[in-house]
């Protein structure tokens, strides 16, 4: 049965903290919450990048998803890759973000693959290339920023464990290993999970039928239904990978926390979602 994730943040430090003042907390709307908060953002994005070069969008971690920020102006403002950095205190990840802003005004070319001292006391950090394919997952309001498109540039910022290490290292610490997805792969399967983590479906999923109805148990189980009112006696245990495979789509909601369901009338709508309040009341 699934283990719970749980998103306490590593202590690093660094030289660099400062109180960011381009940095702002934003949430993972509800359909209902975003027409306020993306109005809200969107003044605040045009302004922090008039004034500082870049913007930086905040996302708290919550019980189930680590916490992370992502800059939004760099490309337009200074020819250089937008940055995104998971798992990492709030006051941590605007320093380093705002240093790596720093360095490219410096003339500084960032390099994938290279190690770079100064961003965090003791440790180096490494940058990645992101896949597209995860710009939808993370980097809305940068999408709206570049006229509602993906066309632009994105690194990840990664650290190491306590032993140096990166995630892709042999030896890396595998209790720390969802507290940066690695946006350089993994493109069909989104979660936070093991593709083997078992879950609940029932067999019409299996027979042809689209799967419209989603539950993130508060417990941490999942489960996937063609209908709203599932019969036990259909009920099957599968590996989550098993239906990210029958149906990609369902990655799409791979940020659902604990205690949420997600629902679409067909599989051509979008994905809704809420607290469930049965599960909540449990």
């Amino acid at each position: 049965m699934p283990k719970f994730i749980g998103f306490k943040q590593p202590f690093f430090t660094s030289d660099l903290l400062k109180c960011p003042t381009n940095i702002i907390f934003t949430i993972m709307p509800t359909p209902e919450q975003h027409a306020t908060h993306d109005a809200e953002a969107k003044e605040a994005i045009l302004a922090n990048i008039e004034k500082y070069d870049c913007h930086i969008a905040l996302l708290s971690p919550t019980k189930y998803l680590p916490g992370f920020a992502y800059t939004i102006g760099l490309y337009k403002q200074l020819g250089s890759p937008e940055i995104i950095c998971f798992g990492l205190h709030p006051d941590v990840l605007g320093a380093v973000l705002n240093h790596a802003r720093d360095l490219i005004k410096e003339g500084e070319v960032l390099t994938p693959g290279k190690s770079y001292p100064g961003f965090l006391q003791g440790y180096d950090i490494q940058f990645i290339v992101v896949d597209k394919a995860f710009y939808p997952n993370y980097v809305g309001y940068g999408g709206w920023f570049y006229d509602r498109t993906f066309d632009f540039p994105l690194y990840q910022l990664v650290w190491p464990d306590k032993q140096h290490l990166f995630p892709w290292q042999e030896g890396f610490n595998p209790d720390w290993k969802h507290k940066q997805p690695l946006l350089d792969r993994n493109t069909d399967f989104k979660f936070y999970e093991e593709r083997n983590l078992g879950v609940y479906t029932t067999r019409q999923a299996f027979a042809g039928n689209p799967i419209l109805y989603v539950y993130h148990n508060s417990d941490g189980d999942w489960q996937f239904h063609t209908s709203d009112k599932p019969k036990i006696e259909d009920a099957m245990l599968v590996c989550l990978e098993e239906l990210t495979k029958l149906d990609p789509s369902l990655n799409e909601i791979c940020h659902l926390d604990y205690g949420e369901r997600a629902w679409r009338s067909s599989p051509e709508e979008d994905w809704q979602w809420e607290e469930d309040e049965k599960d909540a009341s449990e």
